[in-house]
């Protein structure tokens, strides 16, 4: 670990304020808010053994870039002095994944926010990486047109930040998950060099995929400043059925659908309590949104119900403005919490053993085709039963990455549980892009 001074913060402050001599542009740390301090020390720990826990030592100061070239600069000045730097957006999913070490300095992007290209015609967007998610649904929408992507936080996430933590959402059914759709990305390296890969058309198979590996790398490659992706015209109608049962029936009921010719845009399973608090009847329960003219969704989801009651399953068709409100209102179930002690959980399993995970837990939702999804464990000694769920899932063939913890948790627990062979060739990518682990370092699978 490098040696600190003690007037290391003040030093760290002020080499980035005299590269970036704009207004508010450096923060330093006890100017930041009290709850966006908290934010970020969820997100690091200084380096100590497995299992020991101490308060760890904040970072000197948020750094604002506005411009890729200031954001290389600021790059530049860190890989120099060897500091360690935690990239984010907005900070809605910077307390996901393993716990960042000895950060030095916190480097949003917020600001990095036009819209450089939409190409309506063909089909594509090009944006720098801080935008709000929300805001370029907008512009889009005004072309008739939309990203296909549901994350989490879609008020608050950053574009960037979506791509770095993967963060599809349950439209992966129709369109594919996040790396699916990108088309090409600009980013600054750990030594403060711009690069480029793939380009602003939807068939571009020139040049190595650093797409795909930098989608869910979690701010460890590098910083990304653009992206460009391929956007949908937007649907003219949309339906949303919900089946809801016993276990055996809906996990019938998603066969049949994953068996059919029917086109759903979005469709997922759902465990008992999580139906229970969405006033969704009892038992397990099926969601499934269907988007098209208003004659196909009318069959599809009448087709669905009539499977639905065939199986003996509760069944109701949404649309309008209480299709909206469900939506919503299970996004925050499952990734709004009143508890610190709340553990979330990213999991993978073969569709055939979704609902059996389902069954063990209170909160969860598992997409029906990928049997990608997430989970949460609301008590005060859940990490045991996380780890029970690990163990269930890997026997299936599948996974358990901690996404979201108290610090203490991950400070005790393998946040990745990764038991496959691929660390060494993690690690000698980390080190292709990231020799001096200035970047993120501790956050990605094995530590890295």
């Amino acid at each position: 670990m490098k040696a600190m001074s003690g007037d290391k913060p003040q030093r760290v402050y002020t080499s980035f304020a005299s590269i970036l001599n704009e207004k508010n542009a450096v923060c330093p740390w006890e100017n930041v808010s009290i709850t966006q301090q908290n934010s970020i020390l969820e997100a690091i720990a200084d380096e100590k053994p497995l299992g020991v826990y101490a308060s760890p030592t904040p970072p000197s100061c948020i750094v604002y870039p506005q411009t890729i070239e200031q954001l290389a600069a600021v790059m530049t000045e860190a890989h120099r002095h060897q500091w360690r730097v935690l990239p984010c957006g907005s900070g809605s999913k910077l307390n996901w994944g393993g716990l960042a070490k000895d950060i030095d300095v916190v480097v949003s992007t917020e600001r990095l926010n036009l819209l450089i290209e939409h190409a309506v015609g063909d089909l594509t967007v090009t944006v720098e990486a801080g935008m709000k998610f929300s805001r370029l649904q907008e512009i889009l929408a005004g072309s008739g047109q939309f990203l296909a992507i549901d994350p989490i936080t879609q008020d608050r996430a950053t574009i960037g930040g979506i791509v770095a933590t993967a963060d599809t959402g349950s439209l992966r059914q129709r369109y594919g998950s996040v790396r699916d759709q990108l088309l090409g990305i600009t980013f600054v390296r750990a030594d403060g060099q711009i690069a480029k890969a793939g380009g602003r058309v939807v068939k571009n198979v020139a040049g190595y995929d650093l797409m795909k590996l930098f989608t869910g790398s979690f701010g460890t490659l590098g910083i990304l400043s653009q992206v460009t992706f391929r956007v949908y015209p937007m649907q003219q109608i949309s339906g949303t059925v919900v089946l809801s049962g016993k276990a055996e029936a809906v996990s019938q009921a998603a066969d049949v659908l994953r068996g059919s010719a029917l086109t759903p845009t979005q469709a997922d399973l759902l465990s008992t309590l999580l139906v229970s608090n969405l006033g969704l009847n009892q038992g397990l329960g099926l969601i499934v949104r269907f988007q098209s003219i208003a004659e196909s969704v009318k069959e599809q989801s009448n087709r669905l119900l009539e499977v639905g009651e065939q199986l003996g399953l509760q069944g109701r068709i949404y649309s309008g403005a209480d299709e909206a409100d469900l939506w919503q209102r299970l996004r925050e179930q499952m990734h709004s919490s009143a508890s610190v002690s709340a553990i979330a959980c990213k999991i993978g399993v073969l569709p055939t053993s979704a609902v059996e995970v389902l069954n063990q837990v209170d909160i969860g939702w598992i997409h029906i085709a990928s049997g990608l999804g997430v989970l949460r464990f609301e008590g005060d000694n859940e990490a045991d039963k996380v780890l029970g769920i690990r163990n269930f899932c890997q026997s299936k063939g599948g996974f358990l990455t901690i996404l979201q913890a108290p610090v203490k948790v991950k400070q005790q627990l393998d946040v990745w549980g990764y038991t496959g062979n691929a660390v060494p060739l993690m690690r000698r990518i980390k080190e292709q892009f990231d020799k001096e682990n200035i970047l993120s370092p501790g956050r990605f699978v094995g530590g890295i």
